[in-house]
């Protein structure tokens, strides 16, 4: 488990230096390119020059769509995400070169965009696109049949293999591994069941070869991977995304005729996406701007009033969206954590670092006090043990000292104890954020820096300037093996401590990649 959390916590390092969208982007657009390079040599049945069509066709309407909506409501949009819906349909539909097959992918394209809008709550939408689109065309194939319906031929074992490794990697970027191998232990193990009653009903052995064929010849790697991992269509806790993993597994392994059509594999995505609504329809609400404010020279605090009905714990984070013209590839949202305590409501407080000038921060900048702005979601499992009495360590480096600062708030305001030990590791003493509130909930409190600290409260002590590392950590806390730890700070700190948080009660990590 501990070599499994570094190289975990690296390749998320890693990764986090391409935005999401443009990740997941780059991904299917290479798995596009293999399927098209697999059609032209005959390993792939079908016309090759019906993928590029059916691409063409549904990007020009995806993003006609998209275009007219955002300008209806006033948005920027961006023509990544659009592409990436095109990119998922292409794999789920038919590709085509029949007139009526094309009309038919135009329809399912704009069903999936117009989706967004339509079947939306607080400015984020419940069902995935792709599958909305898929399920109105194929609704349409049965009084239209030459419309065509969802095929799902991405289920074909020569694109297993391209399929596991872009998705995984997809998986690692969005930290949703867990989630999807649950969906598909879930899903494999339902369709093989099904597969054992089918056969033993018409008096026909299973053999390996059946079972090869529900391993590799199924789309689950594809619907986990591209479709079920998608962060504004799930839960916002872990146990609620295993659970509705769960179910969507079960629901695509066995699917359920009803009347001419079955719940398989969109439709059961569909009501999983019902089912993570309404564990998150709270989540989504709009923040108005009060001011901001300067705990250190790099750190800005922003301060929000929220409108009624937003809910959080301490230690969850937020996705702030910014629209502004022209924005760059990372698009118009960012993730923070929430610095407040749910105690503070309606006060929510986010910080920041100062860094890169993308069009996100300038926007962010320029945010003038009153102006609200939309948050798409709240999500996190960096919570703290329901058990009071259970011992935990806080290992925060920089930024990543936020949601503790919201968890010791919390504990002041409603006058809850902990026996907790905090390590914070910053550049310098000036860059030591949030000092009342951690001071405040009196635990004590050891300080890396480069330089010694004048001041230090009467329960702080400085541990040196030597770069924290698993032996140092060891040292430090030498009742570690007692202790549940929580991590929060850039995930190459939490792979080089991975071997002494190893001899933790259990590991909790809040790796801030990517931002």
């Amino acid at each position: 488990m501990t070599s499994l959390t570094a190289v975990r916590n690296r390749a998320v390092g890693a990764l986090g230096r391409v935005s999401m969208y443009r990740f997941v982007l780059v991904a299917l657009g290479l798995l596009a390119v293999v399927a098209f390079v697999l059609t032209l040599t005959g390993h792939l049945a079908g016309e090759p020059l019906a993928l590029p069509a059916t691409l063409l066709v549904l990007v020009v309407a995806i993003v006609a769509v998209d275009a007219v909506a955002q300008r209806l409501i006033g948005r920027s949009w961006r023509v990544e995400s659009a592409v990436i819906t095109a990119l998922i349909l292409l794999f789920v539909l038919r590709p085509t070169l029949d007139p009526a097959g094309l009309a038919g992918i135009a329809i399912a394209g704009v069903a999936a965009s117009a989706s967004k809008y339509l079947v939306a709550w607080r400015g984020r939408h419940i069902l995935n696109p792709a599958a909305a689109g898929a399920t109105i065309l194929t609704v349409l194939s049965i009084p239209f049949p030459d419309l065509g319906a969802s095929a799902w031929w991405i289920g074909s074992p020569v694109l297993a293999i391209p399929v596991i490794v872009l998705g995984g990697l997809v998986l690692v970027r969005t930290e949703k591994v867990r989630v999807v191998l649950v969906f598909l232990a879930v899903a494999v193990g339902v369709a093989l069941v099904r597969t054992f009653v089918q056969y033993a009903e018409v008096g026909i052995a299973v053999d390996g070869t059946v079972i090869s064929s529900v391993l590799w010849s199924s789309p689950f790697l594809f619907l986990g991977a591209f479709m079920l991992s998608e962060p504004l269509t799930l839960p916002p806790r872990r146990r609620q995304q295993y659970l509705v993993a769960a179910i969507v597994g079960a629901l695509a392994g066995w699917p359920i005729l009803i009347g001419e059509i079955s719940l398989g594999q969109e439709r059961a995505l569909i009501i999983g996406n019902l089912v993570a609504f309404a564990f998150a329809w709270r989540a989504a609400v709009r923040l108005q701007f009060v001011g901001r404010s300067a705990p250190t020279p790099s750190v800005r605090e922003l301060t929000f009033r929220a409108h009624r009905g937003f809910r959080f714990q301490p230690g969850q984070y937020l996705e702030l969206e910014v629209p502004h013209a022209r924005p760059d590839a990372r698009g118009t949202r960012r993730e923070f954590s929430i610095v407040s305590a749910p105690a503070e409501l309606p006060v929510v407080r986010i910080a920041m670092r100062d860094g890169s000038q993308s069009s996100y921060r300038k926007a962010l900048a320029g945010v003038e006090p009153g102006r609200e702005l939309p948050v798409t979601g709240v999500w996190g499992d960096f919570v703290l043990p329901a058990r009071t009495d259970a011992k935990v360590l806080l290992v925060a480096a920089g930024i990543g000292v936020t949601p503790f600062v919201s968890q010791l708030r919390q504990m002041r305001l409603a006058g809850e104890r902990r026996d907790a030990v905090m390590v914070y590791v910053a550049s310098t003493a000036e860059e030591l954020a949030f000092r009342d509130d951690i001071v405040a909930a009196g635990i004590p409190v050891l300080v890396v820096t480069r330089d010694e600290p004048a001041d230090l409260p009467e329960s702080w002590s400085w541990a040196g300037a030597a770069r924290l590392d698993a032996a140092r950590l060891a040292a430090l806390v030498p009742d570690l093996g007692e202790r549940h730890a929580f991590v929060s700070g850039p995930p190459r700190l939490i792979a080089d401590l991975a071997p002494a948080l190893g001899r933790a009660r259990s590991l909790t990590t809040d790796a801030f990649a990517g931002y």
